[in-house]
């Protein structure tokens, strides 16, 4: 994530939430924001790409092909 462009950093720590949803699943969004240095306000972001991410595996999306 650090890698990514100042534009992009967003779309970056969605790709990432999505890529490692099953390792993140029991973590909450609090933990995680403060686990990765990271407002609490991602912890929305946190919690929709997790929802998301059910949605997005259940029509097919390998993760591990991220």
């Amino acid at each position: 994530m650090l890698d990514a462009p100042r534009n992009q950093y967003t779309a970056e720590l969605h790709l990432q939430m999505i890529k490692y949803a099953d390792e993140l699943k029991n973590i909450t969004a609090k933990e995680f924001c403060e686990g990765v240095g990271l407002r609490s306000s991602f912890g929305t972001e946190f919690s929709k790409m997790r929802n998301l991410t059910q949605r997005l595996k259940a029509a097919g999306l390998d993760t591990t092909k991220l």
